[in-house]
């Protein structure tokens, strides 16, 4: 498994019970300007009901291609298109 992320790998992170449960793949990906936090959300809606703390370390172990935002500063979000990352302002 690669971990690329200069934070710990058992920092915090948002995502969804869909991506946990490998019903949804992440889609986006947020980089809070505020607190820093990362999120990683799915391409189906989600209410709150199905928010989930976990491990940056596992989403790495779930989706190896979230590597790629290691250095997306905070304020920014990326998306998927045509399978890549496209990266852009908050």
């Amino acid at each position: 498994m690669r971990f690329l992320f200069n934070e710990d790998k058992n920092v915090m992170v948002i995502t969804t019970k869909k991506i946990l449960e490998n019903k949804d793949k992440i889609y986006t990906v947020y980089h809070d300007s505020d607190d820093g936090m990362w999120q990683f959300i799915g391409n189906s809606d989600s209410d709150n009901s199905e928010v989930c703390l976990v491990s940056l370390e596992e989403i790495c172990k779930l989706d190896d291609s979230v590597n790629d935002l290691y250095d997306m500063p905070c304020g920014f979000m990326a998306y998927k298109e045509n399978g890549q990352w496209k990266i852009s302002e908050q």
